[in-house]
């Protein structure tokens, strides 16, 4: 029995789980509270259900975060179970990261063989971004994970010819709209694709399932978004990033067509903005130009798209994953969530990555076009053997024909193609989205890797020509567009990793084009060795944020970072809160509802997390017109709230609310409230000016009515 099951047990497999695990766990728990802004909204939702269902930010339910709650349900469970740390809501990401590698293993196997089910699954766990990003609490390793599961069950349903594995396919992909909304339906059309190509069943009931299938995945998709807007605004929190409070409109504007087009963001080299619907990313106050650090960020901190792509991630404070901001006439600042409230602003789309090397844009995301998952800041997180990936699409897909029967090899390689073009053509126009976003292209091109080097090596051994000479082709393309990527961080890690893998894959790469007849035995370990040099970058890669120490859970790129360019280590910062202004507020409340209020989540997070009640007047951004000062009077004559904490350097939330405030308050003297701020990575000084830290550029304000 023993030895049956020690047959059973892939080994390699068992190696590659380990390192998965090992890069995506390592060290977590050095990390305070991870996103702080997804941290406060789980410390919220561990209170009572009405704030865990619609997955509110503050205690007292008064705004929700940005996303659909499926996602932090489960860090909440995590929590629950755990008690609130950084690790324990990065955990189950970090489990989902892993579950993708394993997932990818088995998805291959059946069809490509174990050679190509392992060479894919390491290729997924040595992929960049994808340790990156489950390393955070963000939400996307989560996703990536739901629609493999989709994936795992549309191949048996096909297989087995059954129609409920099918349904529960596209239920997967209503799940994961549930996490983070459009995203999810990126991969329907292979989904689509997939099932009409290779279903065994007549075009009538072929049908039928499909649209059992839909309708399925869209009542699954709507279902919390359908409940949540039909209840009565004053029943529940405003709906975090929308601007008309509604999940309907968030989910198919701010979430959806937006970030294609890159309405309301003003970006160089972005895909142009789109100033209608007040969410616009302004220009940088004060007469700045574009790309210099702003008051309330470290002086050494580098804007976003120069010095490196994972250098743009410092300067940590709290943040959401995606609510773009807008300013208020006093204070045109840029700032959006997913950049945990530091103040980058917009770069000069040519002067991105180390150096000044292209790749630049917004948040690090290279200019639109053909070639963009090639540019500095994209290619170093998802693109390092995207040449061979595409190169062993092409002889996967190389003795395809119209009018012949498909093998099973090219139906699910006309899957895993539906999956990688559009997505890739996504990345490749898209006017505002994140690095961490490309963890989307991993499972494509990871299957590529793995079905690709196996397909390569037949057409190597059997065939004659072109075909023959795609896997040395191949190894050589990608060699080159690995060296040229490194040459932009000599600076960083020096000329050893460029000339190691020049050297090794050039030269396994010549051997496998002249010594092809020599000996058929050796040429399999040549091209398997050939295929492990190719892998060694993106590996180191991955490795980095245990190398150098994450200090990017909210912004999760990998990558080397250099001395001096203003990173915060792992949960520096984050946690940070004014002990002084808590005393003060508690000694001269009377029982209000909130401690206080202020603009936006970047100053109140901390305070929650610690177990204050904060409002954040204006959401994540300042920008939510969640308040008319009617209604903030209201509060106020209720006693909800009396404090107001406002200014900091951040935005300012709604003008008219601050002239309220201003008129109808008393400033309370700094020297009664202000003091040295708490924090336990780093010193009072650092706080100073900062949002929520209690920095002298911060007014406090009692307001009675």
């Amino acid at each position: 029995m023993k030895k049956f099951m020690y047959k059973r047990i892939d080994l390699i497999l068992l190696g590659i789980i380990l390192l998965s695990a090992f890069l995506n766990i390592y060290n977590i728990w050095k990390n305070d509270y991870a996103n702080a802004y997804y941290t406060a909204a789980v410390k919220s939702m561990l209170e009572n259900f009405h704030n865990f269902f619609y997955a509110s930010f503050d205690p007292a339910g008064f705004v929700t975060v940005d996303k659909p709650p499926l996602t932090f349900w489960i860090q909440t469970l995590s929590a629950a179970i755990f008690g609130l740390h950084g690790w324990s809501v990065m955990l189950p990401q970090a489990l989902a990261g892993v579950g993708s590698v394993v997932l990818l293993y088995f998805l291959l196997k059946p069809t490509f063989g174990i050679t190509g089910a392992r060479i894919a699954s390491l290729t997924m766990a040595i992929t960049p971004i994808v340790p990156a990003i489950s390393r955070s609490n963000n939400i996307d390793s989560m996703l990536v994970f739901t629609l493999l599961i989709g994936v795992w069950m549309l191949f048996r349903g096909v297989r087995k010819n059954k129609a409920i594995w099918v349904i529960g396919a596209f239920a997967m992909i209503g799940l994961g709209f549930n996490m983070k909304m459009m995203q999810a339906f990126m991969v329907a059309p292979a989904f689509y694709l997939f099932y009409i190509t290779a279903a065994k069943v007549k075009w009538k009931k072929k049908i039928g399932i499909l649209a059992s299938a839909t309708a399925v995945m869209m009542a699954l998709s709507l279902s919390w978004a359908v409940v949540v807007d039909s209840v009565s605004a004053g029943d529940r929190p405003y709906m975090g990033s929308s601007q008309t409070n509604s999940v309907l409109e968030l989910a198919f504007g701010y979430n959806g067509v937006a970030r294609l087009t890159g309405q309301g963001q003003s970006t160089p080299g972005g895909g142009g903005a789109d100033k209608g619907n007040g969410n616009e990313m302004q220009a940088p106050p004060n007469g700045m130009e574009q790309g210099e650090a702003p008051e309330g960020m470290p002086s050494g901190a580098p804007p976003n798209g120069q010095g490196g792509p994972n250098q743009a991630n410092g300067a940590n404070t709290t943040n959401s994953d995606d609510s773009s901001s807008t300013q208020d006439n006093t204070n045109s600042e840029t700032q959006t969530s997913e950049d945990n409230g530091q103040r980058d602003f917009l770069s000069k789309g040519d002067q991105g990555g180390p150096g000044g090397q292209n790749g630049g844009g917004m948040f690090n995301t290279g200019t639109p076009g053909f070639f963009r998952l090639f540019q500095i800041g994209l290619a170093d997180q998802i693109s390092w053997v995207l040449p061979f990936a595409l190169f062993g699409c092409v002889g996967l897909l190389s003795g395809i024909r119209l009018r012949k029967q498909w093998s099973d090899e090219e139906k699910e390689s006309l899957f895993w193609l539906a999956w990688l073009g559009p997505v890739g053509v996504f990345f490749s126009i898209a006017g505002f989205f994140h690095q961490y976003y490309l963890i989307m292209l991993a499972p494509p091109i990871a299957a590529f890797v793995g079905a690709g080097w196996v397909k390569l090596f037949k057409l190597y051994q059997t065939e004659k020509g072109f075909k023959s000479m795609l896997l040395p082709i191949a190894i050589l393309a990608t060699t080159a567009f690995e060296v040229f990527t490194l040459k932009s961080y000599i600076d960083q890690i020096g000329m050893v990793w460029s000339i190691g893998v020049g050297v090794a894959g050039t030269l396994l790469s010549l051997a496998l084009f002249f010594f092809k007849q020599k000996e058929k035995r050796a040429t399999y370990f040549v091209s398997l060795a050939a295929l492990l040099a190719i892998l060694v970058i993106p590996a180191f890669w991955a490795s980095t944020p245990i190398i150098y120490g994450d200090g990017n859970s909210v912004m999760p790129a990998a990558g080397p970072t250099t001395m001096g360019n203003g990173n915060m280590k792992m949960g520096e910062g984050q946690n940070s809160i004014n002990e002084n202004l808590v005393s003060y507020l508690k000694k001269h409340s009377d029982g209000e509802t909130y401690l206080f209020a202020t603009s936006n989540a970047s100053s109140a997070a901390p305070y929650i997390i610690e177990g204050e009640t904060v409002m954040a007047m204006g959401g994540f951004s300042g920008s939510d017109p969640i308040l008319t000062t009617e209604k903030l009077e209201e509060m106020v004559k209720n006693n909800e709230v009396k404090y107001f904490l406002i200014g900091g350097g951040g935005p300012g939330g709604s003008s008219d609310l601050q002239t309220w405030i201003k008129e109808h308050g008393e400033e309370v003297p700094q020297e009664e409230w202000n003091g040295t701020s708490s924090n336990s990575d780093s010193d009072s000084d650092s706080n100073s000016g900062m949002p929520g830290r209690g920095g002298q550029s911060e007014t406090l304000y009692k307001v009675e009515l």
